[in-house]
């Protein structure tokens, strides 16, 4: 693994979809979307940062996943905080290790380990030691992302998905400021949309601090970018009865855009106008309704929601619509010069 003088940022584009609110179907949506760029032809790296493992349990069968767990702080560990562990304890550097190849076509896992906790911790000791300007500091708050680099570099990956916890704590900051965007999901109701106010705030601080922090950087360090842009939005879980979003929940989706606009969009362009776009109607980058149990079955059985063994051939078939054209939405974005 390159030191960090030497680490040049890898051509992948990484992304988180991220909302500290939790129960909004984050890494239910993750999987799908990474699914759906894997079956459009590129290459997609999942990194679970969240200590409960969730995106790891979802892909994973739990005798492996068990495993993972039992052997990480080993010799031999493979989970990410395997990799982090010489940071956090500072007894070395980087340890390299492998992604999983899933069945999914295309897709890897970074696993994650409920031991990230402890490198969480150790997180805001050196997010104040960059304050200071002190080297310890920023390579570890740089040593997530300069895994994801090594791995990304090493298997030629085109898009990272971060799977993030639901919370606003240090370990988020450092993944959202390793970010070049964000895909905010949100529910159909009254508490996403309170949500996303304590979300663009959140946000737009983060990114003045690390604006602060990189003035402050000794010469010739690997630095986050810090400078998440906002790619848009996902509602999900409404209900669709002959066709129609039912009266209750379109009030929501109303709702949730002039939010989005107010609380994310207008927030960010203070900070900086090219964090996010001035026109409203690139906001929603798609929308998923509620399947019913095909997601806790996707869950369930580890796949996609399109290869699930439950439902009709025709709700699997507009599932698959849904999250392919996010995806194509997605590169189109992402691409753009």
């Amino acid at each position: 693994m390159a030191p960090e003088s030497e680490a040049k940022r890898n051509r992948s584009q990484r992304l988180a979809i991220y909302n500290h609110k939790g129960g909004v179907g984050k890494t239910t949506l993750t999987v799908n979307i990474a699914a759906a760029l894997g079956f459009l032809g590129k290459k997609v790296l999942l990194v679970d940062t969240d200590p409960q493992c969730n995106l790891t349990s979802y892909l994973i069968e739990a005798s492996v996943v068990d495993d993972l767990l039992d052997n990480s702080s080993g010799p031999s560990g493979k989970t990410i905080w395997s990799a982090l562990r010489p940071i956090s304890e500072g007894t070395g550097t980087l340890q390299a290790i492998e992604p999983i190849e899933l069945s999914i076509g295309n897709v890897f896992l970074l696993p994650g380990d409920i031991l990230l906790s402890e490198f969480e911790r150790d997180l805001n000791q050196f997010w104040s030691e960059c304050f200071e300007g002190r080297i310890k500091g920023f390579r570890g708050i740089t040593a997530l992302s300069l895994l994801v680099n090594s791995v990304a570099s090493k298997h030629n990956i085109d898009y990272v998905f971060y799977d993030l916890g639901p919370n606003i704590g240090p370990l988020n900051r450092a993944v959202l400021l390793d970010c070049d965007f964000f895909i905010v999901p949100a529910a159909c109701d009254l508490f996403s949309i309170r949500a996303l106010k304590t979300l663009g705030r959140t946000l737009s601080m983060w990114i003045r601090n690390w604006k602060t922090i990189s003035e402050l950087a000794p010469a010739d360090i690997y630095l986050l970018p810090g400078r998440p842009r906002f790619l848009g939005y996902i509602p999900q879980r409404f209900r669709v009865y002959r066709g129609q979003v039912t009266q209750g929940q379109s009030s929501y989706l109303s709702r949730i855009e002039k939010s989005i606009n107010s609380e994310i969009v207008t927030v960010l362009r203070r900070v900086d106008t090219a964090l996010a776009s001035s026109s409203m109607t690139e906001n929603r980058i798609g929308q998923i309704k509620d399947f019913g149990s095909l997601a806790a079955e996707s869950q369930t059985q580890g796949v996609p929601i399109e290869n699930v063994n439950a439902g009709t051939a025709d709700q699997r078939a507009e599932a698959s619509k849904a999250f392919r054209d996010i995806a194509r939405r997605i590169i189109s974005r992402t691409t753009k010069k």
